[in-house]
């Protein structure tokens, strides 16, 4: 039996109390003994995530750009001329399925760091490896790197605190953007819908960090607040609101893709083309629920007149004190629906996710 991996972080989770569990192969905290706590700190100060079970890939050489151009939905172009800008895109099989979603930051004009998700961590590197030698790509996973999440509208003034030098760099950051700050790699990125820094930095100062952060007031929080966060605000999870069976167009990502140039072809582009140009059968919803229940993946959404959909993730909403849920049904204009709960039909209202931004019920 294979054991699971564990981040440098480990002792330091155990030591605050966390409750450990199996994640993608990690073993990682859940909590730290409220999810709820956990979750209204980071909408209404700083919490902080080890999210070091991430994969960091760093490419390298002459023609790394055009082979990002080839294996992402989304154009690395963008990021021409912008040092340390970063875009989030789908990278996509033959088919048009999604693969894995990333972010992929322009560092210059040889080097382009990209962070995968943990569970698909194996796959996407064999994938990039895969096509890598066609473009004299260097292609290095960085596991002597770790890396801490920092969210909340406190937690940029939490970290600049505590750095020794570059405070005014890290003040004027940009949104969606990152910088180097000696052996720091700090990007003003997340995945809660606040603000807030992933800062990537080498294993044997990340203890360091994660006690300096806990004593100067952010708090640890484990994956049970990071997907209750991930779901208010909107944000999708690889294999729930999408998968290498499904396309950016039916999982609410169209938004991803560079469809310009026309002539740029990126693996996936045909069959996503094709089906642009009938019109994708089914969309990505948001879902409030109106009646007394539990929402949660996998269950079934009833559009009168319009057919059936699923719930791809579902939760209870610590910030609006009930149940919300995405899901993917037929293209509808209803403006509500039923869920199917333990053989109950209950009533639902569809919105447009996300449905918390920045600390507020925009919904």
């Amino acid at each position: 039996m294979r054991m699971p991996n564990r981040t440098p972080l480990y002792a330091a989770h155990v030591a605050h109390g966390a409750k450990m569990v199996d994640f993608a192969g990690w073993e990682m905290p859940i909590h730290y003994g409220s999810q709820l706590e956990e979750h209204h700190q980071v909408r209404r100060a700083a919490g902080m995530f080890d999210v070091s079970h991430m994969a960091v890939v760093d490419l390298h050489g002459s023609k790394t750009r055009d082979f990002l151009r080839y294996m992402l939905a989304n154009d690395v172009a963008k990021l021409d001329g912008k040092p340390g800008k970063a875009i989030y895109s789908c990278m996509l099989n033959e088919r048009g399925g999604v693969i894995d979603d990333l972010i992929v930051y322009h560092m210059d004009n040889v080097w382009y760091r990209v962070v995968v998700n943990a569970g698909n961590r194996e796959r996407d590197l064999a994938w990039l490896l895969r096509h890598a030698s066609s473009f004299d790509v260097e292609v290095a996973l960085r596991d002597d790197l770790a890396m801490i999440a920092v969210q909340g509208p406190q937690a940029r003034d939490k970290v600049h605190a505590l750095l020794r030098h570059g405070v005014e760099q890290a003040k004027a950051l940009e949104r969606f953007s990152a910088l180097e700050l000696g052996e720091l790699f700090i990007a003003r990125t997340g995945y809660t819908g606040e603000d807030g820094y992933e800062i990537i930095m080498p294993l044997e100062e990340v203890e360091d960090w994660w006690q300096s952060l806990h004593e100067a007031g952010v708090r640890p929080c484990g994956l049970g607040a990071r997907d209750t966060l991930r779901l208010e605000a909107g944000m999708n999870l690889h294999g729930h609101e999408m998968n290498e069976d499904t396309s950016p167009l039916i999982s609410g990502l169209a938004w991803t893709i560079a469809w310009e140039p026309a002539d740029r072809q990126f693996l996936g582009r045909k069959p996503i083309d094709e089906e642009r140009a009938r019109g994708p059968s089914q969309q990505l919803i948001g879902l409030v629920l109106e009646d007394k229940g539990v929402l949660r993946a996998g269950q079934k959404v009833v559009i009168e007149g319009d057919g059936e959909g699923i719930t791809t993730s579902g939760s209870f909403s610590p910030t609006m004190g009930g149940a919300i849920a995405l899901a993917r049904v037929p293209r509808s204009e209803a403006t509500h629906c039923q869920v199917d709960i333990r053989g109950k039909l209950l009533k639902a209202r569809i919105v447009k996710p996300p449905f918390v931004r920045n600390g507020k019920v925009v919904v």
